[in-house]
């Protein structure tokens, strides 16, 4: 079967609004590598050459060169992990600035750092998700947060923003069932010290020939974690601060600027963030199973933060 690796709609509608969306295999790019593209496409449309990005096709590759010796054992865990076949919805809501700010005001003072907006809306959604898993299943489970880093500014020397590629990896925060503190900053603390492994020499020892080794060693890691009990897993991505609010393509900027369509077994437990058209607020496109999406939804502390699905003209 021939599918396109990337395809781009215009809609226009009879009101004079006009929509453009873009689907594309995640195996070939990631946000950066979209911003790039959108940012491209844009300054083409605009007859403006000055912002256009010229493509590094040939970086990643040496960074982190191409292998066909990835057992096929880690590979299965993977597919056991994340694509498990059942009814996802979506639903999308909205932190205003005020909300996040509260969020952070309760942490401060018990961490070492303060925490970003996105940190801090991670753990918060993750606190909601897994009082959702432990009333649908009865009992606590392993529990783990996976947020995406962009890998570019972290290796050595670090990568153009131009390199283009799905150059990320997953930071894993794990919260054991026999843990007892669950409170927003004991998260966020497991999640500061999973992002700051990135910041080491561990994005270092991923680059090369020698990177396959460390993968296998990561692999080995969650089999052993795994092999008792499968955990859950709730995956957070950002598409922040990449400029997708204010994309020009020569009749001004986007009224807004939204995620996903259908959803399947690949956006399972995924959230994922952008902006509001102010800059001040962040959305979160969540996707869970019916049963803990209905608790989520229906949450008074997840709800007493976030804002389900306002009108945009609000916004």
């Amino acid at each position: 079967m021939n599918v396109p690796l990337l395809a781009v709609q215009i809609t226009i509608f009879n009101c004079g609004g006009l929509a453009v969306a873009m689907c594309g295999s995640h195996k070939l790019f990631d946000g950066p590598t979209g911003r790039a593209f959108f940012t491209t496409l844009a300054s083409v449309s605009r007859g403006n050459l000055n912002d256009v990005i010229l493509p590094n096709l040939n970086e990643a590759s040496l960074f982190f060169p191409s292998t066909t010796k990835f057992p096929q054992k880690h590979l299965s865990l993977f597919e056991s992990l994340w694509f498990i076949e059942g009814s996802y919805v979506t639903r999308r809501f909205v932190f205003d600035a005020k909300a996040i700010a509260t969020l952070r005001a309760q942490v401060e003072g018990k961490l070492e750092n303060r925490p970003s907006r996105i940190e801090t809306l991670s753990c918060f959604i993750w606190k909601c998700c897994m009082a959702a898993s432990k009333a649908v299943s009865g009992s606590p489970k392993p529990s783990i947060l996976v947020e995406a880093v962009n890998l570019r500014p972290q290796t050595k020397p670090p990568m153009s923003n131009a390199s283009l590629g799905n150059i990320f990896w997953w930071a894993a925060a794990v919260a054991h069932p026999s843990d007892t503190n669950t409170e927003m900053h004991e998260l966020m603390k497991l999640l500061s010290e999973a992002i700051e492994l990135y910041k080491s020499d561990f994005t270092h020892t991923l680059q090369g020939d020698g990177g396959l080794e460390t993968m296998s060693e990561h692999c080995n890691q969650l089999e052993e974690l795994f092999s008792l009990e499968k955990p859950d897993i709730f995956a957070f991505t950002t598409w922040c601060y990449l400029g997708f609010t204010k994309l020009n393509f020569g009749w001004g900027e986007p009224y807004w600027f939204g995620f996903l369509g259908k959803v399947g077994p690949a956006f399972r437990n995924l959230t994922m963030f952008i902006e509001t058209k102010d800059g001040k607020g962040i959305e979160a496109w969540i996707t869970l199973d019916k049963e803990r999406m209905a608790i989520v939804e229906n949450d008074p502390e997840f709800l007493a933060f976030a804002s389900p699905n306002p009108r945009i003209s609000s916004l």
